[in-house]
């Protein structure tokens, strides 16, 4: 089953940094702030938490023994483990799902370079009245520049992935990662020494529990799979790169822990500027290029800290792409003993492809709908809502109820050269908790009604005149 002449990253840092690069994407910095405006700030936020810890570090875990023990790429990873059985579909489903999201991703930040040049031109900064939601409009409802743009960044990820995985992946996330948080920490700063910042801060992590019903908390289990990149094979291709004297525990937990904080950096750094200039944080996927360049128009140094803000978009997506696109290469490397060049050129046309329809999405395809949503909107349900889940649902079921228990115990212990302590609990997890859980994510994801006793008990819950919630955020 080894393959000795498999790249693998360096060592324990290069892990981890790579890992982390993927994890902190723009899950965390485009994502997750609009759903935590969009659900009330820090009641979101602990549940999110919640998930973090207790669902999306074991998937993580679970998805790198799959990905060691298989040593080799997402789809034959589950063909070495289980060679004559159908679980190498659970692979396939994620190189489609690492696609399809990269093809949205790379819509998203090719907006970003858009953005840079508007800000350089001080179109944001500088003229009175202007309405941001119609520089938008007026941008993203084009076909030269935004498909220019979207084309670009696909180019500069299969420029990364392309060098391989010591010399691409693991070397450009050491650089990208440490540029992202000091941007990210410089505007954390600035937005808490505003005047009236202190309201956002409070909105962050002071929670209004009176918010939460079953789309809030079906939200956060959603969005602690997508910021973690599990269910889509990437921690899986990743897995196979990690050497076995590393401790694959410690590095799932350390990057969910690392993950939390960068999220929650991230909000610091936006909501207490939005609070400052009076604006609603319930903004949507418009929050960053709607309202944050309202807010860099009124704020004293905006024009500095607007390109610098959508430099870091497009290294947090960067981040997010490249791993998503090793996906695919991978696979074509092994499977069909491709160079690492022809493989990540094809690799790329898929989403650059399906790229094109989900950015005219806003313009000449803005008609086209499939159930009310967008083709932009579709890929995002069709990945978060369908093909993470059931990702999720098979790497933790094979685990759970098919896979050798001794196998697994290994690759968490090292071959018994670590504590086997947690062994017992994550079994626990994956056999019966997560699979439960990620099943009600999937079947309120898919729009079905009336599902379940959690969604009984929260309508019951907000039926109670009598609670109150004195951390309420609309007291203050």
């Amino acid at each position: 089953m080894n393959q000795p002449n498999r790249d693998t990253f360096t060592n324990k840092l290069g892990a981890i940094m790579a890992v982390m690069a993927s994890a902190v994407g723009l899950g965390s910095i485009w994502r997750f702030p609009y759903l935590l405006g969009e659900y009330g700030g820090g009641a979101f936020l602990i549940i999110y938490i919640a998930f973090m810890l207790m669902i999306g570090a074991p998937v993580m875990l679970s998805e790198f023994i799959v990905g060691r023990r298989g040593q080799s790429n997402v789809f034959r990873s589950f063909k070495n483990l289980s060679p004559k059985s159908y679980w190498y579909l659970v692979g396939i489903m994620g190189i489609l799902a690492a696609l399809t999201m990269l093809s949205f991703y790379s819509t998203v930040a090719g907006w970003a370079f858009q953005y840079i040049i508007i800000s350089v031109q001080n179109i944001i900064t500088q003229p009175e009245n202007i309405n941001h939601t119609k520089v938008f409009t007026d941008f993203t409802s084009g076909i030269v520049l935004p498909l220019t743009w979207m084309f670009t960044f696909v180019a500069l990820t299969a420029g990364v992935v392309v060098f391989g995985v010591q010399k691409g992946i693991e070397k450009y996330s050491k650089i990208l990662m440490p540029i992202m948080f000091i941007v990210l920490i410089t505007l954390v700063i600035r937005g808490l020494t505003l005047p009236g910042s202190l309201e956002g801060v409070k909105f962050l992590f002071y929670p209004d529990f009176s918010k939460i019903d079953t789309h809030s908390i079906l939200a956060a289990l959603g969005q602690a799979a997508f910021s973690l990149s599990v269910g889509s094979g990437v921690m899986i291709t990743y897995g196979s790169y990690i050497k076995k004297t590393e401790n694959i525990v410690s590095m799932a937990f350390s990057v969910t822990l690392i993950d939390i904080v960068s999220a929650t950096i991230c909000a610091i750094a936006i909501f207490p500027a939005l609070f400052a200039f009076n604006m609603s944080p319930e903004q949507g996927p418009g929050l960053m290029y709607v309202v944050y360049p309202a807010v860099f128009h009124e704020m004293t140094g905006g024009q500095i800290l607007a390109p610098l803000f959508f430099f870091m978009l497009i290294v947090t997506a960067l981040t997010s792409a490249v791993p998503l696109l090793e996906v695919a290469t991978a696979t074509l490397i092994e499977e069909f003993k491709m160079k690492r060049r022809t493989a990540t050129i094809l690799s790329a046309i898929f989403p650059a492809f399906l790229g094109i329809f989900t950015t005219l999405a806003f313009g000449p395809f803005r008609n086209i709908k499939i159930k009310g949503l967008n083709l932009f909107d579709s890929s995002d349900f069709l990945v978060s809502n369908i093909l993470l889940p059931l990702g999720i649902l098979g790497v933790v079921i094979f685990l759970g109820w098919f896979y050798n228990r001794e196998h697994i115990k290994d690759e968490i212990t090292n071959q018994g050269t670590l504590s086997a302590k947690i062994f017992p609990y994550f079994l626990f997890l994956i056999k019966y908790f997560i699979p439960i859980a990620v099943l009600i994510v999937f079947i309120k994801g898919l729009g079905v009604e009336g599902f379940g006793l959690l969604e009984w008990l929260l309508d019951r819950h907000h039926e109670q005149p009598h609670i109150t919630y004195p951390l309420n955020f609309k007291s203050f």
